[in-house]
């Protein structure tokens, strides 16, 4: 595939069988529904390496033809990447792995102000938790400061990554989803992981489940962007998305470790989020660290738990 230029015509992927079907291109491009999530356009390829590293290329190259909610969804990414340059392969079909370039502004077109973008893989992580608990009938819960868990296992990892265009427009952040849907037990990448097949979600059909998350995200990353980029403010006429990250939050009230650059360890209480997003931690003398998504190494609960 070419990186700059993801071409949506390669032929069938041979091999998958019939429990993993392909993508439902003509409902994923169907012009209602992506008028309807104010998608600018959605680009499906067979296999990639990585649809976020091919949209940080695409940007890069012609950040003009890659506006505001441009999607790239793959059958099958052969190196997934994620925090820390961490790499992992899934068998084709069986995820969902989906990216968007986002370049947030108001409605009037006023920049958001990027100290705000810390939020969007926390939104991202909203957007899937409720397209999960209403599409799938899976209740699923965050882990800080970019995974989705069900049962203390995870389901769904996420990863942004800023882009400076160079040209003074606004920066572009390439914001990626992998959602583990089909996958057995000894298909998982780590012990840790699960699947929604695993979790008996009421349906592994990857094309609703791809529309329900874009939907959902669409939908709270414009109210999110309207506000200015305030974590505090209502979200799509409900609670803050600060509120909303703060209540599914697992990582919250427990005792964590903390592995920092440089092989330095914080252990903790993990109190709360500020107003960036990043993680609050008590240490046992009673400071108050704080602990940014860009710094962690590692973070895991003392006790037996999620990892």
């Amino acid at each position: 595939m070419d990186a700059e230029q993801p071409d949506s015509s390669e032929p069938p992927v041979q091999g998958a069988g019939p429990e993993r079907p392909a993508l439902d291109r003509e409902a994923l491009l169907q012009p209602e529904f992506l008028s309807a999530a104010g998608i600018s356009q959605l680009n499906i390829v067979q296999s990639t390496g990585s649809t976020n590293q091919d949209l940080v290329r695409a940007v890069t190259v012609e950040p003009k033809k890659w506006t505001d909610l441009s999607v790239l969804t793959a059958e099958h990414q052969t190196a997934a990447r994620g925090r820390l340059d961490r790499q992992w392969e899934s068998p084709e079909r069986s995820a969902v792995s989906v990216s968007m370039v986002l370049r947030p502004v108001t409605a009037e077109g006023m920049p958001v102000p990027t100290q705000s973008y810390s939020w969007l893989s926390l939104l991202a992580a909203v957007a899937l938790r409720e397209a999960l608990q209403e599409t799938a009938g899976v209740t699923a819960d965050i882990k800080w400061p970019n995974d989705v868990l069900v049962n203390g296992r995870k389901i769904a990892g996420i990863l942004a990554q800023m882009t400076n265009i160079g040209d003074g427009s606004v920066p572009a952040v390439v914001l990626g989803v992998g959602l583990n849907v089909t996958l057995a037990e000894e298909e998982l990448p780590v012990k840790t992981a699960t699947s929604l097949a695993l979790e008996g979600a009421t349906t592994t059909d990857r094309t609703a489940l791809l529309k329900s998350y874009l939907s959902r995200f669409a939908r709270l990353y414009r109210s999110f962007c309207n506000s200015e980029g305030d974590p505090a403010a209502g979200l799509a006429g409900g609670p803050s998305l600060h509120k909303r990250v703060e209540s599914a939050m697992v990582t919250l009230g427990r005792e964590v470790r903390a592995h920092l650059p440089g092989d330095h360890e914080l252990v903790g209480h993990a109190s709360r989020l500020d107003e960036h997003g990043s993680l609050l931690v008590v240490d046992h003398g009673g400071r108050e660290h704080v602990v940014t998504a860009g710094d962690v190494v590692h973070l895991r609960a003392t006790e037996s738990g999620y990892a």
